[in-house]
């Protein structure tokens, strides 16, 4: 068994979509729009693993994370770049673009390089190895 894709509903489809290609080229699918349940979506892929699904839909209410507590549910995904160079670069590539990075590049203790950083909607993406 593997996990298919994950999702993630959306307040900005189209920059959401445009920040996972232009940092993790991500491969877009074609855009789908269901006119009766005025429901959006992407799938994202990428080189390996599962695929990312975006959503959106106007009559979702939004909710707000506070990225400096914990909460239940799916807290974070991981994008392995290939390299501790690659999560150092990409890591400061995101700082200097103004996205928050609230986990700096380290070794875990369960043995990840990884940093973690806040995508436009602050949903925790670690990048690791």
């Amino acid at each position: 068994m593997k996990i298919e894709h994950l999702a993630i509903r959306v307040k900005d489809i189209e920059k959401m979509k445009n920040f996972y290609v232009k940092y993790f080229n991500a491969q877009v699918g074609e855009k789908y729009f269901n006119p009766t349940k005025d429901f959006t979506s992407y799938f994202l892929s990428f080189d390996e693993g599962c695929r990312l699904e975006l959503m959106y839909k106007p009559s979702i209410p939004s909710h707000i994370i506070d990225a400096g507590n914990e909460y239940l549910g799916i807290v974070h995904f991981a994008i392995s770049v290939g390299s501790k160079k690659n999560v150092d670069e990409l890591t400061e590539r995101l700082r200097a673009d103004k996205y928050s990075v609230v986990g700096e590049p380290r070794t875990t203790g369960d043995g990840y390089y990884e940093s973690v950083i806040l995508d436009p909607e602050n949903n925790r993406i670690e990048i690791t190895v």
